[in-house]
């Protein structure tokens, strides 16, 4: 007698055991087990996080046959279990000297014929399998915890953009606006959720073309399931990554609607976001994050948008106040914001969601997670501090726009570098974020005259750059061994972050420009001065945000 012992991959359990019962092979013993051969010390990369995996799931299946059946079964196992790819498994035989049956105290053959032979234990293990379809040519198991938590976020970072930034900037504007903002945000968030999944996803993550885009393989979600994408998130289901990542860019065109505030139609406004996500954030997006785009190759470290969200948006910021000219009124009339505790709500909201947006990148509730929790309040907090002192030195008193506009501040610049920065540094790039961001939005935006109607640009533009160049100063792979050292730790990532942002920059300007000018030249993109002195809230959707 023989004992034929065969470690499968799960999802060919139901072949293997068909092609034994053409053999009239009944009997088997099936256990679970763990691979650790081949693809030992196999890692994964995204965002800066590492996923090693070890352990591969698979199957034992155990046949006791006789000496002239062994050769059959061998083959029939090969041919049922073989898909051609590393980790198909091995099959081993060993000698048996005799076998009882404990019902009947027969030995030998007799005792174990194939007819006779039941299932020791299958119904116990299937129990305890997960469903073969999650299994599918042996992804890594979906850690739960690490799912809670990326679903968690991806909420947080939604109620970033509705309702956080929509009160937001709806409190800086006149209350003849006031809907007409909110509506901007909303309706970004629906339009974007589409865009997602029909195409915009694929050009962000899907197989990459050139360094520069991904290709539509994943356009309408094909092939985006349950199952994990190991180049991505390791430990989650496809899907998970994939809604994580649409709030981003969600979120990226809503904030450029803080420069053009107040005098956008809202068609153009419409079409602006459509064209701006797919030509210029899905781009960016693969170029930095994208496996294959050529920043992610060149090794610049991005871990929740700094290039990608802030950067992008608050250049696309300064292009469009460019574009569009300033406000009818601009410095010769009044433009107080009408309802400043709106404003702090939203900040409120923006500092709660930003830890989706930064803890929720390590992609599992792990020790990342927590670090990259920690310093986004640490530097919001330090930039909000900064912002009011420097306000308070400059014109005499803190006021609570400044305070808010300083933890947006902090928040935005820590961004990029809120997986790889400790702490202290935090502390520093928090508060050089206060009085950068300051000093563009006080004395940079009059020099240059520009009409950046809710300081996108000041913030998110100079914060996201002082950012991604903050973390080549203060990266350290003691934080994070799957980034890179930073200038003051003795590397040579600052030459890559200085890349990184020149490319973005240069790029989003550009494009955002010639994108406004097309639409402006086709539907237009202003109301007229009469609509704009009368407000958007009712020449745009004839409806008014107060009743007295």
């Amino acid at each position: 007698m023989k004992k034929v012992e065969a470690i499968i991959k799960p999802h060919k359990l139901d072949d293997v055991k068909k092609a034994l019962g053409d053999l009239n092979v009944q009997g088997m013993t099936v256990s679970e087990v763990k691979g650790f051969g081949r693809q030992k010390g196999h890692s994964e990369f995204y965002r800066g996080a590492e996923y090693t995996l070890d352990f591969l799931p698979k199957i034992k299946v155990e046949i006791v046959t006789a000496d002239e059946l062994t050769p059959k079964v061998v083959e029939a196992i090969m041919a049922a279990a073989k898909t051609g790819k590393i980790g198909d498994g091995k099959i081993f035989i060993s000698n048996i000297e005799d076998g009882i049956r404990i019902r009947t105290g027969e030995h030998g053959q007799t005792g174990l014929r194939r007819k006779e032979m039941k299932t020791m234990i299958w119904a116990l293990v299937m129990l305890f399998l997960m469903p073969l379809t999650a299994l599918a040519d042996g992804p890594p198991p979906i850690d739960t915890g690490d799912t809670s938590w990326v679903l968690i976020s991806t909420a947080f970072v939604l109620l970033m953009t509705a309702p956080g930034l929509a009160l937001f900037y709806s409190g800086m504007v006149r209350r003849k606006n006031v809907l007409g903002t909110i509506m901007q945000s909303f309706a970004v968030l629906c339009i974007i959720s589409i865009q997602w999944v029909l195409w915009g996803y694929s050009l962000a993550f899907g197989p990459d073309i050139g360094g520069l885009i991904g290709s539509l393989d994943w356009a309408g979600l094909a092939g985006v399931g349950a199952d994990p994408n190991t180049d991505y998130a390791a430990t989650i289901p496809h899907q998970a990554f994939m809604i994580f990542q649409m709030m981003f860019a969600v979120i990226t065109p809503a904030l450029i609607a803080g420069a053009f505030a107040e005098r956008m139609k809202f068609s153009a406004f419409i079409i602006f976001t459509l064209l701006w996500t797919t030509l210029v954030y899905d781009p960016l997006a693969h170029w930095v994050w994208g496996v294959g785009g050529w920043l992610r190759a060149l090794g610049a470290l991005d871990f929740a948008g700094g290039t990608v969200v802030h950067i992008s948006s608050g250049v696309a910021a300064l292009a469009a106040a460019l574009a569009m000219g300033k406000r009818k009124g601009y410095k010769t009339e009044l433009m107080m914001p009408h309802n400043l505790p709106l404003t702090l709500i939203g900040a409120g909201l923006l500092w709660f969601g930003w830890f989706g947006f930064n803890a929720g990148s390590a992609l599992g509730a792990n020790g990342l997670a927590a670090s990259a929790f920690l310093v986004t309040n640490t530097a919001a907090a330090a930039a909000a501090l900064a912002w009011m002192a420097a306000e308070w030195l400059h014109r005499g008193k803190p006021t609570l726009l400044g305070l808010a506009s300083g933890i947006v501040a902090g928040l935005v610049a820590i961004t990029p570098a809120a997986g790889f920065v400790g702490p202290m540094p935090s502390i520093f790039l928090g508060a050089a974020a206060g009085v950068i961001c300051y000093i563009a939005v006080t004395y940079i935006k009059p020099l240059l005259g520009y009409d950046d109607s809710l300081d996108a640009f000041g913030i998110h533009g100079v914060g996201g750059i002082w950012g991604a160049i903050a973390t080549g100063l203060f990266a350290s792979t003691a934080i994070n061994s799957a980034g890179a050292d930073g200038l003051f730790y003795g590397g040579t990532l600052l030459v890559k972050q200085l890349i990184a942002v020149g490319a973005s920059v240069g790029y989003a300007f550009v494009a955002t420009f010639v994108l406004l000018k097309l639409i402006d030249w086709t539907v237009g993109l202003r109301v007229s001065s009469e609509d704009e002195v009368q407000g958007l809230d009712i020449t745009q959707h004839s409806e008014s945000g107060y009743s007295l």
